[in-house]
């Protein structure tokens, strides 16, 4: 296969979307945006080094700016000894509630799309929400067991 070719099957809108995500990222830890929010956070007796607080955040987050930009922000925040399965499980899990959970969602959704199949915000919330919830649950109890 020539280059060319292999080159015109790249989703170019989807890696420009991947790249952008870690370059904000990237910007938010080097601004101190990221230790700043921390830091109000335990000001508000909201600590990272809580389990479930952890798992909260992670899920929250997860939904706001993707899973894994979600994961490479908390990670350095974090001082647990579970914080890696329980960033692990949260974020993973949580991006099955919105379409945005997940650059992987994004990715079905649009090829679902040209091939005609369309899964709109309300038709992945039927599944997406319940599903999570429901697989949130059980991690949370299991991390509940362990920690």
């Amino acid at each position: 296969m020539a280059s060319r070719e292999m080159l015109a099957l790249v989703d170019w809108h989807l890696l420009l979307l991947f790249m952008s995500l870690f370059m904000v990222n990237a910007a938010v830890a080097k601004s101190g945006l990221l230790d700043h929010m921390v830091s109000e956070l335990g000001m508000a007796g909201v600590s990272l080094s809580n389990p479930a607080t952890l798992f909260g955040v992670t899920t929250v987050l997860s939904n706001l700016v993707s899973n894994v930009p979600a994961v490479m922000l908390l990670l350095p925040t974090t001082g647990h000894g579970l914080a890696g399965p329980i960033l692990a499980l949260a974020s993973t899990l949580a991006g099955n509630l919105l379409i945005v959970g997940s650059i992987a969602n994004i990715i079905v959704v649009d090829q679902a799309s040209r091939l005609g199949v369309v899964i709109d915000w309300k038709t992945h919330a039927k599944v997406g929400v319940p599903v999570t919830l429901a697989t949130l649950a059980i991690a949370a109890a299991w991390l509940a067991m362990i920690a």
